[in-house]
């Protein structure tokens, strides 16, 4: 059996806890590693680098079952093209503009709030002049009178 690192130095290695190591073992992310004699995990160096492609990946919006999908298709790609990080990458970019179009939507709403002096969600909700962006049931509820 070859040495191996024990998990709580890929844990540490990588900068996660023993727990989510555990965790990414279960969900399939990591290969369950070999065993000690004494029946201590024994984990290989490829490892390490694994934990920080996840967690690399998780910062950038992957959420663990697409991070699980690039693993998978990494490793049965065998010379030939699987889609991967391009294809993947590409879809996560126009996720994160559409999120980023919302927030700035509701960002905008919330600085007229602000600016509006809104303090109550109902009144402000019942104010023709109201900023925020309620739901066309809402509108249809509106009546003329003094901003929130």
């Amino acid at each position: 059996m070859n040495a191996g690192l024990r998990s709580g130095q890929v844990a540490e290695a990588a900068g996660v806890n023993i727990q989510t190591l555990r965790y990414y073992e279960r969900r399939g992310l990591l290969p369950e590693p070999e065993r000690s004699l004494g029946g201590h995990r024994l984990y290989g160096g490829e490892a390490v680098t694994v934990l920080r492609v996840i967690k690399a990946a998780q910062r950038l919006g992957f959420t663990l079952d697409e991070v699980a999908e690039l693993l998978e298709a990494g490793r049965h790609r065998h010379g030939r093209q699987v889609p991967g990080l391009q294809d993947r990458a590409a879809d996560k970019l126009a996720e994160v503009d559409a999120k980023i179009a919302d927030l700035t939507t509701i960002r905008t709403a919330l600085a007229a709030a602000v600016e509006a002096g809104c303090d109550d969600l109902t009144v402000c909700a019942s104010s023709a002049c109201c900023p925020i962006p309620f739901t066309d049931l809402a509108e249809e509820n509106r009546h003329a009178g003094p901003c929130c």
